[in-house]
């Protein structure tokens, strides 16, 4: 029987390869578009959160005897403050459609041709996706996040790298 080398350490023998060979790794198929992306998960839970705190204080505000009517409508007040507050923080996402994406945040949105988008981020920590821009800047895009739902940020955060390397390039299906 001849002898044969071993193979380095930490090198993988042809017949006990981990993971699928190079070749067989592939970028994420394009959806249709306009597509939207969203932590849905998180928004629920804002959602829901807002309309128990808005029940809560409703009801205690009808089941104590000694409120005044102002009382009354200032924890009514404060409840709607408070389902309006959660609102406002599930607002992020992201859409593509053929002209580009349009960016919303909490407090702002920014509409973008596909040409203005050099890159998408999403380096581990990192709160949500960055956008990096053809003119030098970043932009936080909150729509999609790791935070509780990671394996789909990153399966979302891929998707839109492909979108965005698709149509910079000019294939328009």
């Amino acid at each position: 029987m001849p002898d044969t080398p071993a193979p380095a350490p930490g090198t993988p023998s042809p017949a006990n390869q981990d993971g699928p060979p190079a070749a067989a790794v592939t970028a994420p198929a394009l959806p249709a578009l306009p597509v939207t992306f969203r932590p849905s998960l998180i928004r629920v839970i804002l959602l829901g959160s807002g309309v128990a705190i808005l029940v809560v204080l409703t009801v205690i505000a009808f089941i104590l005897p000694q409120l005044s009517p102002g009382e009354r409508t200032s924890f009514v007040f404060t409840g709607v403050l408070c389902l309006g507050v959660l609102a406002l923080l599930g607002r992020p996402k992201i859409v593509a459609d053929e002209q580009g994406l349009t960016v919303v945040n909490v407090a702002s949105s920014r509409r973008l041709e596909w040409a203005q988008v050099v890159q998408v981020n999403l380096r581990p920590g990192d709160p949500w996706v960055f956008l990096d821009l053809s003119d030098g800047t970043s932009l936080p895009a909150m729509g999609i996040q790791p935070g509780m739902a990671r394996e789909r940020a990153i399966g979302d955060a891929r998707t839109l790298r492909a979108l965005v390397q698709d149509r910079a390039t000019g294939h328009r299906a």
